[in-house]
């Protein structure tokens, strides 16, 4: 998991189900407008607001505003997709610790099945019948095992980070949409 900033720039909580992902807004953000007249009229340029109510930035501002925000997203969505690559790896090795379990449980029930049958061979009693009970159960906890294992697989794959990919996506698509204004 990340903690710290990172945790805080994904817009992740640790609760899968409060987890949401906070929209990195495209807009360019202005900073104080240059004024190029002094307070008194005249003299050195102060900050202030432009004249007409105009915003008034050199392109190198606003490349530069756009570059640093850009970065910015693009740090965020490698948090995001670090986030969510994490959360699948950690289910592909819950599913993948039950598969194995299933196996496991799998071998004692064919060691069971076993007995079984030489119990029931060398001895025409209902010893056989105790043993075929246990090596039913094993088998139908195997087979438990093995369905939960298969679910949480399923869940990870793809391996793909879908929900930093669906927000790249869409910063782009806002991007676009607001460069044609």
């Amino acid at each position: 998991m990340l903690s710290g900033i990172g945790a805080v720039r994904s817009g992740y909580s640790n609760n899968p189900t409060e987890r949401r992902r906070n929209t990195v807004s495209a807009t360019i953000e202005q900073p104080p407008v240059r004024d190029t007249r002094s307070r008194e009229g005249h003299g050195r340029a102060g900050y202030g607001h432009a004249e007409h109510g105009r915003d008034e930035h050199s392109v190198g501002e606003l490349v530069g505003q756009a570059t640093e925000q850009v970065s910015r997203l693009v740090r965020q969505e490698v948090a995001l997709a670090k986030v969510e690559l994490a959360e699948k790896g950690r289910r592909a090795g819950r599913g993948g610790g039950m598969l194995g379990a299933a196996g496991a449980f799998a071998y004692a029930g064919l060691l069971a099945t076993a007995f079984t049958v030489g119990a029931a061979l060398s001895l025409v009693l209902p010893v056989w019948a105790a043993a075929l009970i246990v090596t039913a159960v094993l088998f139908v906890v195997a087979a438990v095992l093995a369905a939960l294992g298969r679910a949480e697989l399923k869940k990870a794959t793809p391996a793909a980070p879908e929900q930093a990919l669906d927000s790249v996506k869409a910063d782009v698509e806002e991007i676009k949409g607001r460069a044609h204004r």
